[in-house]
């Protein structure tokens, strides 16, 4: 996938745990590790919000678009 989520960098820099943020957000452990392992396919905007909120940062250092293929990128 194209996006990358960079939870647990924002998570190491602000010495926050899974279990921790996960209370914070009101998400299960369980949703928030897939998302963090990259391997949801959505995200409302209210998690979103939320993590931001509690991380003390911007989406875009959460979410980054790394394009897979030239063929991604030609389009640009």
């Amino acid at each position: 996938m194209a996006i990358v989520v960079n939870i647990d960098v924002m998570m190491a820099r602000r010495k926050m745990s899974l279990n921790e943020l996960s209370e914070k957000v009101d998400i299960t452990p369980a949703n928030l590790s897939i998302l963090k392992n990259g391997k949801a396919k959505a995200i409302r905007f209210s998690t979103l919000e939320a993590i931001c909120r509690v991380l003390n940062c911007q989406p875009g250092d959460i979410l980054e678009y790394i394009p897979e293929t030239k063929e991604e990128t030609d389009h640009l």
